[in-house]
């Protein structure tokens, strides 16, 4: 997770709207007495909400919603990117209304080691890691001795090799799935021989005409710049998605509703579709989540 979040503070985004957005610098605050109000009005009377939000994807789907959000009498004011790691501090704390920039098991994680009490008031997108390749154009084309390149931090190694069992390469060990966490030492059968390569997440692509293939988090190829064959990668069920997060009480504020309904609207979710290319994906949305009118 910790890989993930490096990869979104370098991320830039491009041709950012100012009506969206009111930026009050790079911190929500020096004092914990700066805190957030969901009553506070902009001129216009929408209720502004403060949020801490990483630039890409997530700065931009806000900015594609903001008139969608402004029929709800919403506006978002960018506190933070969350690139000083303390946006689930911040968040606890009452400096701001929600934050959008981690998975929920990373947030889980965060609680635990912290004490917080923060809660998933919505899944939003995945950013599937997925498997690539200079080489080969499809996965059925990797072949037995073949090398593949996968990150070595916790989440995104089991993430790494899930998405390697899901393509029917190797088989994981009960432990691994339970834990969400593993390594090579967690496969219990090779499918097919082929090598696999632990390597630091920000190593994968430069080294990557070292491998017939490699698997990392598609925020770094869009980083990167770069148009690798996409041989495979997580489903839009993945367990990663990243969401709006809240302090509990904050979970049914009508107003966190409405922001949840409209990045999870199919206006917002076709518009992720179309934009990423698969680079990234709406989540799937539990039945309870999706509106009548949904076509999904």
């Amino acid at each position: 997770m910790k890989n993930w979040k490096t990869v979104t503070k370098k991320l830039v985004v491009l041709g950012l709207s100012a009506s969206l957005f009111v930026t009050t610098g790079t911190a929500c605050g020096s004092s914990a007495s700066a805190k957030a109000d969901a009553k506070t009005k902009d001129s216009e009377g929408n209720v502004v909400l403060k949020g801490i939000v990483a630039l890409t994807p997530h700065q931009e789907i806000l900015e594609y919603a903001k008139d969608e959000l402004k029929k709800e009498g919403i506006v978002i004011e960018v506190v933070n990117d969350g690139s000083d790691d303390l946006g689930n501090e911040r968040v606890a704390k009452g400096e701001a209304d929600f934050n959008y920039f981690q998975h929920d098991p990373y947030l889980q994680s965060v609680n635990d080691q912290n004490g917080y009490n923060l809660v998933n008031a919505g899944d939003i997108h995945v950013e599937p890691i997925s498997l690539y390749s200079d080489k080969y154009k499809d996965v059925s084309q990797i072949k037995d001795g073949d090398v593949i390149a996968i990150p070595n931090d916790g989440t995104n190694e089991y993430r790494a090799l899930s998405v390697l069992e899901d393509s029917g390469f190797i088989t994981l060990d009960d432990e691994a799935k339970e834990a969400l966490d593993a390594s090579v030492k967690n496969v219990k059968e090779y499918k097919k021989k082929i090598k696999i390569v632990e390597i630091d997440a920000a190593q994968v692509i430069p080294t990557r005409e070292d491998y017939d293939a490699y698997i990392t988090n598609t925020n770094r190829i869009l980083e990167a710049k770069i148009t690798p064959n996409r041989l495979a990668q997580e489903s839009a069920e993945s367990p990663y998605a990243n969401i709006i997060a809240v302090k509990s009480d904050r979970k049914n504020d009508a107003n966190i509703k409405k922001l949840v309904k409209v990045l999870q609207s199919e206006k917002v979710r076709k518009f992720i579709e179309e934009k990423y290319d698969g680079a990234v994906i709406p989540a799937a949305l539990t039945q309870s989540e999706k509106s009548p009118t949904s076509k999904r």
